[in-house]
């Protein structure tokens, strides 16, 4: 009986293994599959008639944008110059201490660089999903929901991801300037990677959670 007992007990410690081993190959792939989709969608440039284009957020320094923003401000000044879209919506709120939210920062850059305040809109949002989602309502009320996402190319894919969660029809522009290149972007894919394959999964509104509960 001991024998028997022992030989069961291997039995189901190797079903074990081969079951966890299983799973952690089904998770492997399924973010090497996620972040070759990341990838690819950082590639795609495909402008088209909407009604606003959105700048996703990023650092601002006493109400001048970070390189990395500005370089996303001036994508969608040239996509408003080339007549894509009417309205510019811009989105972010601001670190403790600040004196300007990063939606106000980036209307201010746009309008010193000629842009109508009229077509300049403005949301909050302390990550992806809350710019998002608190963007699309003003945007929805305006009847834009058609728009052009400017952002730098490793966030494209979570951004319109989000976009489509919250009601808009998104297409992909990320800014071919950013400061942010070669070797330097693996970490952000890295990222974005587990953010998109999470958000997958729980959703982006429960991750946006997660990630303010953790922070």
């Amino acid at each position: 009986m001991g024998l028997l007992a022992t030989l069961t007990g291997w039995r189901l410690l190797r079903s074990v293994l081969r079951l966890v081993g299983l799973v952690v190959a089904v998770v492997l792939v399924y973010f090497v599959v996620t972040g070759v989709q990341v990838f690819l969608t950082g590639r795609r440039y495909e402008p088209r008639a909407a009604g606003a284009i959105v700048v996703m957020g990023a650092a601002q320094y006493n109400g001048v944008p970070s390189p990395d923003l500005r370089s996303r401000l001036d994508e969608a000044e040239l996509l408003w110059q080339e007549h894509y879209a009417t309205d510019i919506m811009v989105t972010g709120y601001k670190e403790p201490g600040d004196q300007f939210t990063e939606a106000e920062a980036s209307a201010r850059y746009l309008v010193d660089r000629g842009i109508p305040g009229r077509d300049i809109l403005e949301a909050g949002g302390d990550d992806s999903w809350q710019n998002l989602s608190e963007a699309a309502p003003v945007l929805l009320a305006h009847g834009d929901r058609v728009v052009l996402i400017a952002t730098d190319p490793f966030h494209e894919d979570r951004s319109l991801a989000i976009a489509s969660s919250v009601g808009l029809e998104a297409s992909p522009t990320p800014t071919r300037t950013s400061p942010i290149t070669g070797w330097s972007t693996v970490p952000y894919y890295a990222k974005e990677t587990v953010g998109v394959g999470l958000g997958r999964i729980i959703g982006f509104d429960h991750l946006s959670w997660l990630h303010s509960s953790l922070g």
